[in-house]
């Protein structure tokens, strides 16, 4: 197959970073991939599996060989007593997949409604908003292994889903008793088909802010699939920017989850901390409220800046076509400048959600 040299990135990742890719292959099948694993020249090569580009941070041109993931396709697998199974090739736009599931009448995952990024890179991040993640509504995907060839079908169990987190973002894995036991599949698969279990019967998932306000302004406590769609869009439209004008990869930073004791010291410094009690006894504090309180927002280093709405966000002060926009280095350095606030002030090391490249 046809493989690409020295291909601009700038407009294949959110941030829009200027960069390139020594060598880029377009993947729209698993025959493609099995077409780059048996040619001499890129079999024994190191890749990077890219998809939409909304979640990775470039700090320089990339020397694997970058595999677009391109697979198409939706559609509705199977059904049982709980759910109805839908499929989506990995490079099929998130926000779009959501939304084709609605229009066929099959709810369940219009909380994460315009989260940016591809179908395929979902299960990677684990991704998640108002109160529903992937984790929720996954039932299994398939995958092919860049070095063997082999395709393979992993459930939830083997993906190991954590808080943005799942095995696609570890290192080191091994095939044990004739199926993949994945201690990690970093650089080592890509994502070809996700299948996702939408719940029957349907119900809404509420307890945020942000949704009670729009029920209290449309006078109900039991939205439609469609409302709270809508919903959640005028939020995220509202607080986080456009992507494709202003160069960003949504949520910088996990929000950091502390014991009892961590969340009451903090309150007893700082009473306007937001936090969230979690199910086994832990609370989630708001990165967004704690870099707010250093005094971050609004604030830049050289072209990375923190988004004047939602301090959780870094953005690109340049433009999203020209030469004139943020490092990957600058916004790396901005980042360390806000985790060094954040602890020296709150005791706390918040993890970048990003991958950086």
């Amino acid at each position: 197959m046809l493989v690409q040299k020295n291909v601009p990135l700038q407009g294949l990742n959110s941030f829009h970073i200027v960069a390139r890719a020594q060598a880029l292959a377009h993947i729209t099948s698993e025959a493609d991939v099995k077409s780059l694993l048996a040619d001499p020249a890129w079999a024994s090569e190191p890749k990077f599996v890219l998809g939409g580009g909304s979640n990775i941070v470039l700090t320089g041109d990339v020397k694997p060989l970058v595999l677009k993931v391109e697979v198409l396709g939706r559609q509705v697998v199977g059904e049982t007593a709980k759910a109805v199974i839908v499929e989506a090739g990995a490079g099929e736009d998130w926000h779009a997949f959501v939304a084709w599931t609605l229009a066929q009448g099959l709810p369940g995952l219009e909380n994460m409604a315009l989260i940016p990024g591809t179908v395929g890179a979902a299960p990677v991040q684990n991704i998640g908003a108002y109160g529903v993640e992937l984790q929720d509504r996954f039932e299994s995907l398939d995958a092919i292994d860049l070095q063997t060839g082999e395709t393979f079908t992993l459930n939830a169990g083997q993906c190991a889903f954590g808080y943005r987190d799942s095995v696609f973002k570890h290192s080191s894995s091994g095939k044990q008793d004739g199926g993949y036991s994945p201690i990690g599949l970093k650089d080592r698969a890509l994502i070809l088909r996700v299948r996702f279990a939408l719940p029957k019967p349907w119900k809404p998932v509420l307890g945020y802010a942000d949704i009670d306000k729009k029920m209290a302004e449309h006078c109900t406590d039991q939205p439609t699939a469609q409302q709270l769609f809508d919903w959640v869009c005028e939020v995220r439209h509202a607080k986080l920017p456009d992507p494709a004008v202003i160069g960003n990869a949504g949520s910088f930073f996990k929000n950091p989850t502390v014991s009892p004791e961590q969340c009451t010291d903090i309150i007893g410094r700082d009473p306007k901390v937001v936090y969230y009690p979690l199910p086994d006894g832990s609370f989630k504090l708001a990165a967004g409220w704690l870099i707010d309180a250093c005094g971050w927002r609004g604030k830049s280093v050289g072209m990375a800046g923190v988004y004047e709405k939602q301090a959780l966000v870094l953005v690109n002060r340049g433009s999203v076509d020209g030469p004139d926009g943020a490092t990957g280095g600058e916004v790396m350095t901005l980042a360390k400048a806000i985790q060094t606030s954040v602890y020296e002030r709150f005791g706390i090391l918040l993890e970048p959600e990003p991958v950086v490249v």
